[in-house]
C-alpha cells in the first residue's frame, strides 16, 4: 500500500465517522462497535 493510498483511505474513514456523528449523533458507530464485541465473544467461544 502506498502512502497516497493510505492517506486517501484514512481521509475516507475519518469522513465517514464525521458524517455519522453529524447526521446520527454517532449511533451507527456505537451499533457497529457493539456488534464487533459480540463477534469477538462468539469467536473466542469457538477457540
Amino acid at each position: 500500500m502506498t502512502n497516497q493510498l493510505a492517506t486517501i483511505l484514512g481521509i475516507m474513514i475519518a469522513g465517514a465517522l464525521l458524517f455519522d456523528v453529524v447526521i446520527n449523533g454517532g449511533a451507527s458507530i456505537v451499533f457497529l462497535l457493539q456488534k464487533l464485541l459480540e463477534l469477538i465473544e462468539w469467536v473466542a467461544f469457538w477457540r
